[in-house]
């Protein structure tokens, strides 16, 4: 099985197509399967109440205008589907309300991709699920029993899905990622588990996430950690990108099969060294 990597843009582009541009074509040539960002549909996810109070933001001075600053639309899409088809990469988002899913439809996407806060919006996932669409879940923030519950409603809506491990925290502590979660939740749901992380080291964690079995990995990506934006500080810089891919393509060769094989280069050295005395 090998290993699918997705940079996780989501917000980091800071609603300017330039700087996505720039870190989808950062991805594709680092070598990564697919790059990823979030859609909202602002007034459904938010209250008038908290779009109206106060926030200073590069786009005015309350929750309004940075969370609409901060989000593409029809027009930003179609370039993103079109500059992703012509370097040859995935692109998909994950919704966080059912206008915004319907509207990423439009799109024939590779994947779905749901995102920790939503795994408690039920009519969100019953819609996702309808699509029958290959789907990544991540499990942050979630009980086991609330895991059991959304794999329940995928698979009584035949959609395949992989879960996710994750823990939700912006930047994680390496200490807390937990990365035996991906083998229990493996062997539990019967499902290949990824992982999604949000620490700041390079690959400290999602080495051995992929050591473990991970079939994907995802990492939030930015051009550079101090910009403006809250999960930038969580983010793999775009300088480093390269690196982070071809350490995990290393992994299933440096696994290797398992049996206890004379390599070919191992045997030059047995004809040298080996010393055979019969007792």
């Amino acid at each position: 099985m090998s290993l699918y990597l997705i940079a996780e843009i989501g917000i980091n582009h800071n609603g300017d197509m330039k700087i996505a541009k720039e870190l989808i074509k950062a991805a594709s040539d680092s070598g990564f399967d697919a790059v990823k960002f979030q859609k909202r549909t602002i007034e459904e996810v938010y209250t008038q109440e908290f779009l109206d109070s106060p926030r200073e933001s590069p786009w005015g001075t309350t929750q309004g205008e940075q969370k609409r600053g901060l989000e593409f639309g029809q027009a930003e899409y179609e370039e993103i589907d079109a500059y992703c088809k012509e370097l040859g990469i995935d692109w998909s988002a994950s919704a966080w309300d059912v206008p915004a899913q319907k509207f990423l439809q439009k799109f024939n996407l590779p994947f779905n991709k749901v995102a920790s806060a939503m795994l408690g919006h039920k009519p969100l996932l019953k819609e996702i699920a309808s699509e029958g669409r290959k789907t990544y879940i991540s499990t942050g923030m979630a009980t086991i029993e609330e895991i059991d519950e959304v794999v329940e409603l995928f698979k009584a809506a035949n959609c395949p899905f992989e879960l996710m491990h994750c823990n939700s925290t912006y930047p994680m502590e390496v200490e807390n990622a937990n990365l035996n979660c991906i083998p229990m939740l493996r062997d539990r749901y019967g499902c290949n588990v990824g992982y999604s992380g949000h620490e700041t080291s390079l690959i400290a964690v999602c080495l051995p996430a992929a050591v473990l079995g991970a079939s994907v990995i995802e990492r939030h990506i930015t051009l550079n950690r101090a910009m403006y934006g809250s999960d930038q500080a969580a983010s793999v810089e775009v300088h480093a990108l390269k690196k982070f891919v071809d350490v995990l393509r290393e992994v299933p060769a440096i696994l290797g099969t398992g049996r206890k094989d004379i390599t070919e280069a191992e045997q030059s050295v047995r004809e040298k060294l080996r010393l055979d005395v019969a007792g």
